[in-house]
């Protein structure tokens, strides 16, 4: 036996140093161009991928071929079943792609990865011209599933209705809810992606779904015990109707009635949904980018606060809370909860072991929120929340020249706010002594310049030149007194100056020239006064005048 293996090794050596010496030497080759990138690469010749040949390709012209393979089957219909109910999918609504994406890499080295004897292999194969197809399997990607089925599982399965309890004149009534159908999204996500996988012939295909029974949540017993206000809440909004009142009144609409079970998390913007038109909000004031700015929901963020410190009196666990970017006025400093869509939330869980019940409403102009629930907290113990302004930053000033407000115009336009840095006190009292006091949260609200338009509009370049200097220096009191000698009454009042220093200039000269006129008229004899034959101041022998 030994002797056997011997000379089977032997004989293999032979093969392989002079038998096939030259694929060999290819492969060390090929080994031997690792700086080549696979951008600059080639797939070898007589490869194809999915059945199409693609030698002389480069890595990016196979991803297309995988991709053209891929698209021809994403026409096909599954038709998805749960609960007696179904909904058709393409292959984009259930993300058909390729599962093994490495396929063309796998093609472009061929013939470069694997041990030696692989690597030999694939080289010989080559170069004797043998043909080499990489397969496509073909599978669905479970996130896009998922997010399919999460947007149609109305129109799959009938969802359990909770258990829950309605306010009525002051009182709580009980309202039973129903059972029903949870459609089991993840599970059959990866349900679908096994079956393109493995079962799948390429054709038309229906898959059910997986699904369980859901029971209503809340029992009798526990709703009824919701009785007590745990904690309440209220500020001022004011009377007048606009977008604003409009808004906090949809948005505490929204909010009023809803059940929280233990350990249940609340967010608030889920809650309200997307503050569009079409979820019933109006355009308002609201804070961007250091300023003020019109947008569909401005002054929701006055329902959240209230929310926000109707539930720390309750004493819910806080999940998420962020401030304001700028302080706000409805409430003290740190006693805010700023939601922005996508951005900024307020979550809070019920941490308690029964349920609780959210009351919202709007009267005479102040919003309303209570949490109730079964009191289990001492009776002689009460919370309370203080301010606390730990920093404060004035706000700048900026002067822009505007040209569509004529000189003279000097208004604040965009209204300053200071900034603050503060934090939330939590005090625990019992028998209305202190027992403890903690921070509650931390806050910082940015201060945001106060802009001061002032007008340029008809100014002559001067004087536009002028008012431009003034406001440069970021003074107050030289930008009013430049704008001062420019408005059009200074102009005028400047003209009519001129005007009368011109003409009393005139009037002078002409008097000056009036004056002298009357002196020569007065200093020079008049020829009449002289007798005949007389000389008057000339020199002897001389004589002046005529002779008559």
């Amino acid at each position: 036996m030994k002797n056997r293996m011997r000379m089977l090794v032997a004989a293999f050596g032979i093969v392989c140093g002079i038998g096939l010496a030259f694929p060999v030497q290819q492969v060390a080759a090929e080994e031997n161009t690792d700086d080549t990138t696979q951008d600059s690469a080639v797939i070898p010749e007589h490869i194809s991928i999915g059945g199409t040949d693609v030698s002389g390709m480069s890595l990016d012209e196979a991803n297309a071929v995988v991709q053209q393979y891929v698209d021809q089957y994403q026409d096909v219909t599954f038709t998805l079943t749960a609960d007696d109910k179904s909904i058709e999918a393409d292959g984009d609504d259930i993300g058909l792609c390729a599962k093994n994406a490495d396929v063309t890499e796998r093609a472009l080295n061929y013939g470069k990865e694997g041990n030696l004897i692989e690597r030999f292999k694939a080289n010989a194969d080559m170069q004797a011209g043998k043909e080499k197809d990489f397969s496509i399997s073909l599978t669905s990607d479970t996130a896009t599933v998922e997010a399919f089925l999460n947007e149609n599982k109305s129109d799959l399965v009938t969802e359990a209705v909770d258990n829950t309890v309605k306010r009525v004149d002051g009182k709580f009534e009980y309202v039973e809810g129903s059972e029903g159908v949870t459609l089991m999204t993840g599970k059959s996500a990866v349900k679908i992606a096994d079956f393109i996988s493995t079962d799948w012939d390429g054709k038309d295909a229906s898959i059910e779904l997986l699904t369980e029974k859901d029971e209503p949540r809340g029992t009798k017993e526990e709703l009824e015990s919701i009785q007590d206000v745990l904690g309440s809440y209220h500020t001022d909004f004011g009377t007048v109707v606009n977008g604003r009142t409009n808004n906090i009144k949809t948005g505490a609409s929204k909010l009023d009635g809803l059940v929280v079970y233990p350990g249940e998390t609340i967010s608030v913007s889920e809650a309200i949904g997307p503050t569009t038109a079409e979820n019933g909000y109006y355009p308002a004031g609201s804070y961007e980018n250091g300023t003020t700015v019109e947008t569909y929901g401005g002054g929701i963020c006055q329902v959240s606060t209230t929310l926000y410190n109707a539930v720390i009196r309750a004493e819910l666990e806080i999940v998420t809370r962020a401030a304001h970017s700028m302080i706000v006025s409805y409430v003290e400093p740190s006693m805010d909860a700023a939601i922005a869509d996508g951005i900024k939330d307020l979550q809070f869980k019920n941490n308690q072991e029964t349920p609780i019940y959210i009351e919202g409403y709007t009267s005479g102009g102040i919003i309303y929120f209570n949490i109730y629930g079964k009191e289990t907290r001492p009776s002689n113990r009460r919370v309370d929340f203080v301010s606390e302004v730990t920093s404060q930053t004035e706000p700048e000033k900026e002067y822009v020249a505007v040209g569509d407000q004529p000189v003279g115009y000097i208004e604040t336009t965009t209204k300053p706010h200071i900034g603050y840095t503060a934090r939330l006190w939590k005090i625990v009292y019992e028998n209305d002594v202190e027992v403890s006091r903690k921070v509650f949260n931390n806050s910082k609200y940015n201060p945001s310049k106060e802009v001061i338009s002032v007008g340029v509009g008809g100014a002559t370049p001067e004087a536009a030149a002028a008012i431009n200097a003034a406001i440069a220096t970021k003074d107050d009191a030289t930008i009013r007194a430049t704008v001062a000698n420019y408005t059009p009454e200074a102009q005028a009042a400047a003209a009519q100056a001129a005007a009368d220093a011109a003409a009393a200039q005139a009037a002078a000269a002409a008097a000056a020239q009036q004056q002298q006129q009357q002196t020569q008229t007065t200093t020079t004899p008049s020829a009449a006064g002289t007798p005949a034959g007389t000389t008057t101041g000339a020199t002897p022998g001389t004589t002046s005048g005529t002779a008559q």
